[in-house]
């Protein structure tokens, strides 16, 4: 009996990335091939913004010079063709992370999504007290005495949101606090997290520390307690496998910048059932069934979250990019990163003055690592490596609690993509060594 191939089996068969494979993959990347101050760049800095591949770039241009028009607003040829390659795209994300096509929302970025999200319950609250929607509102509604639960590692985008909510509301934020070593506190996890929960958000993902986060813990948690459960997937979603059915989420963003695609375009995942009851955020054209000068009547999801003329080439940019990552193996891309990250954290520990944030040597992170130079800030850290050509991150990346949880204000991050190599781990981790003698810290 012959042997069906399925994408899982396929990418097994493939061989582990190697140093050769990933130059081959970085000729696809053009910005990559330029000089840095006289010196070859290396690009550390795709925790912020990765780079896009000629496909993706192709994409949105073939878009605009082909098929440029306004989408589920036209009858002629070129909206017709706009509007099947915006929802070809939007199936393609939706089978990225494992969702219902209705369950897939375009949004700006993760941080509209959190937002959306935010601002939606609010809505279900006023809703509910007026009256309107579906009888479901009434649970979704926060009130005083009600919880909010979030970690102490939450970039600000899954903090302020939350903050924002429980001001609008009364309800209260709490959050799971971690150890020194920037691990979640789990045994304090299961206290924090009690039957007035309404809602657990939570990063799947560091963008500081490196660390994955338990997910299926923290998701069970969230479901004893029957709170709505979010994942904060930016830094999960570029990297390794996701699906979001197999998480047991029931909502879940990312941002296409961070994972190959343009700026200006990211996803929402959100249960069905949840969609379709919860209140919109923005209001206006393209989302709506019946409209008087009194009131009005909205589509269900995804159209219900998705008002006015949307982001379209973008959205088949960003679906040029999952399937350049799908191909190329998402497993694949999880291992030889985690490797980098690896090189990094042994090799930064091995220069006197460096304290990395995040898991040791050996134990599991994704391709990044902060670190902190005795003796030198930050910005001066980064502003060396850049002499050198080596772009990285500074600053608290959009996570002053946990910097100041861990006694800092700021560090220098370096975070790997599929187009680094060892070679500029390497380059790097000289670069480092180097710093604190150039400025006699």
């Amino acid at each position: 009996m012959a042997v069906v191939s399925t994408p899982a089996t396929l990418e097994r068969a493939l061989p582990v990335m190697d140093n050769a494979e990933v130059l081959r993959i970085r000729n696809d990347f053009p910005v990559l091939n330029q000089l840095v101050n006289g010196q070859p760049l290396v690009y550390l800095d795709s925790g912020a913004t990765s780079q896009n591949p000629v496909s993706v770039i192709e994409a949105e241009q073939e878009f605009y010079e082909q098929r440029n028009a306004a989408v589920h607003r036209g009858a002629h040829h070129l909206a017709v063709e706009a509007t099947e390659a915006f929802e070809d795209a939007r199936q393609t994300m939706a089978d990225f992370i494992g969702a219902g096509y209705e369950e897939t929302i375009w949004t700006s970025n993760a941080t509209e999504g959190l937002n959306l999200i935010s601002y939606a319950l609010s809505n279900a609250g006023l809703w509910a007290a007026q009256g309107r929607g579906d009888q479901g509102l009434r649970e979704l509604a926060l009130g005083p005495g009600d919880q909010i639960v979030v970690t102490e590692m939450e970039h600000h985008a899954n903090l302020i949101p939350w903050q924002e909510l429980a001001f609008r509301t009364g309800a209260t934020l709490r959050h799971i606090p971690i150890d020194d070593d920037g691990n979640l506190r789990m045994d304090a996890a299961a206290e924090v997290i009690g039957s007035r929960t309404k809602v657990l958000a939570f990063t799947h993902a560091s963008n500081v520390l490196g660390i994955i986060n338990p997910v299926q813990e923290l998701t069970a948690l969230g479901r004893a307690a029957g709170a709505l459960v979010v994942l904060d997937a930016c830094q999960s979603a570029p990297h390794l496998p996701l699906n979001v059915k197999d998480l047991d989420v029931d909502f879940a963003v990312l941002s296409g910048h961070k994972m190959l695609a343009p700026t200006g375009i990211g996803v929402l995942y959100g249960r069905q059932e949840l969609l379709d009851i919860l209140p919109p955020f923005l209001t206006g054209g393209s989302m709506i069934t019946t409209v008087t000068m009194e009131r009005a009547e909205y589509l269900p999801a995804p159209q219900r979250f998705e008002a006015g003329t949307q982001r379209i080439s973008q959205a088949v940019a960003l679906a040029a990019a999952a399937n350049y990552l799908t191909e190329t193996g998402l497993d694949r891309i999880h291992t030889w990163e985690s490797g980098l990250g690896q090189r990094m954290v042994v090799g930064l520990d091995a220069i006197p003055g460096v304290r990395v944030l995040g898991p040791a040597a050996g134990k599991e992170r994704i391709g990044l690592a902060a670190f902190d130079v005795d003796g030198v800030h930050a910005h001066d850290v980064g502003q060396f490596l850049d002499s050198r050509g080596i772009a990285v991150r500074v600053g608290h990346h959009c996570a002053q609690p946990l910097h100041r949880r861990l006694g800092l204000t700021a560090t220098t991050r370096a975070s790997a993509y599929l187009y680094n190599t060892t070679d500029d781990v390497d380059r790097f981790l000289e670069a480092v060594a180097g710093v604190r003698a150039y400025f006699r810290a």
